[in-house]
């Protein structure tokens, strides 16, 4: 599929609340039964990670799948909610308990979640204009400031 239309596709209105409604739902438990290999819409087209954090109210394991680009052992992950007015509610369990577990490509690893403020955020801003354009579209349709966390492994 072209670039193009994978934007496209990504950010339009149905399939956007598909992902958010249905996709999230299943991601997190189909990526882990296959060892990372699918979601939902097949074949993950950009790495994908699942992150397990613990819930700020609930104090349960909350796993989301999401994006994430690598930046040497870490990697960053994106509070873009696809462009939605409120903050995804992961970014709040990362704020109220950053120690957390990642799977990506396979492997499980315990890790910690940092929120890049200021010259941290915007050093990276380009490296995730790069890896996920739709970036462009999700920041125009949202008001708000959208957050990366950097995922440092712990214990390694």
């Amino acid at each position: 599929m072209s670039e193009r239309f994978v934007i496209w596709l990504s950010t339009s209105a149905g399939i956007t609340w598909i992902i958010r409604n249905v996709a999230s739902r299943l991601d997190p438990w189909l990526f882990r039964a296959s060892n990372g290999r699918f979601t939902t819409m097949g074949v993950p087209s950009m790495p994908m990670l699942t992150l397990t954090a613990t819930g700020r109210k609930s104090g349960k394991a909350r796993s989301v799948h999401l994006a994430c680009l690598q930046e040497g052992n870490d990697y960053l992950v994106i509070a873009s909610a696809m462009g939605q007015k409120r903050h995804p509610g992961w970014r709040y369990n990362l704020d109220a308990h950053p120690d957390i577990e990642v799977q990506v490509r396979g492997r499980r690893f315990a890790a910690r979640a940092t929120a890049l403020n200021g010259p941290e955020k915007t050093a990276v801003w380009p490296k995730v204009h790069q890896a996920i354009p739709q970036m462009k579209v999700y920041e125009e349709r949202t008001p708000r400031n959208i957050r990366v966390y950097r995922l440092s492994p712990v214990g390694e």
